[in-house]
């Protein structure tokens, strides 16, 4: 039986767990009272308002955002109604900081506290359509730091209580046997899941090569053909003259994979369901790489459509952010993940939905024979 002190120090490393996640994510979180008080932001928050907890904490919530913004509405709207609410393309540019600041909101109830509220914001810019198309590495970036916290702090107590588990299952009754194989599965589920986001923490150079992207569309089809995807018509239109991308071909399967399983999902049962594999050479693709006066060249493009119901139109501003999904038993990493090999293959990923045509795009560099990763990309 646990004392009363291990249960505080248990709850003290929850605690401290929870503002670590918290402040790890690159979007301001604040929490308002019921009497407009701010009573805690993380560390992005104090960021955005360009002041620390400290002086947040001595201030009314709307003494830091416009006169009659339609963020306070939604307040009320919240408290009201009990549920969450979410408003885009908001200007919350002040004086105070430095003037237009366009950001979607999420608002939602805390109901371990009456009235309080949980104001999580998402910056815009001029650019964002194309900041998100390029690989979103933001999302990607937040799921990092997460990463290599979890790894340290729920995989190593997970071992040991599984472990503890399977002591116990040795002198266990047959039925008792049952609650410890429950507990060991639990576990290993948990950690199964850690491992998949730790895949966002590997900075390491990718090994590549020139790949036939013909021969990975090919291969998973095959596999979806055979697998998840039997009954699912294929429709393949490539063009094949089509040059070598410079890739890591399992990289790329996963990435294919990936589309095709959403594609599949998103078709169901439907006695219809189709879905297309296209490439196409596109010489006039060239974007501006932030940070840089350089235009990069993407004329390859590899795209992944079906005739699906579409994704939800609230939902395509943060399709590939990290836990993000429609799925019950979903864990949106999917398709962060594929963001992030692609941004690290110098690509960039796109969506375009409508009822019975959704497109997933992937635009690549080309391979350039042996001249250097830096001319290629």
């Amino acid at each position: 039986m646990r004392s009363a002190k291990s249960e505080r120090s248990a709850d003290g490393s929850k605690a401290m767990l929870t503002d670590a996640i918290v402040n790890a994510l690159p979007h301001p979180v604040i929490t308002v009272a019921g009497d407009d008080r701010i009573v805690d932001a993380n560390v992005a928050a104090e960021a955005f308002f360009e002041v620390g907890l400290a002086v947040l904490a001595r201030h009314k919530f709307h003494e830091f955002v416009p006169f009659g913004s339609p963020l306070l509405a939604l307040i009320e709207q919240v408290r009201a109604r009990g549920a969450a609410v979410n408003e885009y393309r908001v200007d919350l540019g002040t004086p105070r900081n430095g003037g237009e600041r366009i950001v979607d909101i999420h608002v939602a109830p805390l109901p371990e506290c009456p009235g309080h509220v949980v104001i999580m914001l998402q910056e815009r810019t001029i650019a964002d359509k194309m900041d998100r198309q390029l690989t979103h590495r933001g999302a990607a970036r937040s799921v990092t730091a997460l990463a290599s916290m979890l790894a340290h702090e729920i995989k190593n107590p997970l071992s040991g209580i599984r472990g503890a588990a399977q002591l116990l299952e040795i002198s266990a009754s047959d039925d008792d046997r049952s609650l410890t194989r429950l507990i060991m599965d639990e576990a290993d589920r948990i950690v199964k899941l850690v491992d998949r986001m730790e895949v966002f923490s590997d900075e390491r150079p990718v090994d590549r090569e020139p790949v036939n992207i013909h021969a990975v569309l090919e291969h998973v089809r095959t596999l979806a053909s055979s697998g998840f995807a039997r009954h699912i018509r294929f429709v393949e239109e490539y063009d094949p003259s089509l040059p070598p991308v410079l890739a890591n071909r399992d990289q790329l399967i996963q990435v294919f994979l990936n589309l095709v399983k959403n594609a599949a999902e998103s078709v169901g049962d439907a006695a219809d369901g189709e879905i297309h594999l296209t490439t196409a050479f596109r010489p006039g693709v060239r974007l501006t790489v932030p940070g840089s006066t350089a235009r990069v060249s993407l004329p390859l493009e590899f795209c992944v459509k079906d005739n699906g119901p579409g994704v939800p139109e609230d939902l395509m501003p943060h399709l590939f952010d990290p836990f993000v999904t429609t799925k019950p038993t979903g864990t949106g990493l999917g398709l962060a993940l594929v963001a992030k090999i692609v941004g690290d293959h110098g690509g960039i990923i796109e969506c375009d939905s409508q009822p019975r045509r959704t497109t997933f795009r992937v635009l690549m560099p080309m391979y350039r024979g042996a001249r250097t990763d830096a001319e290629q990309s």
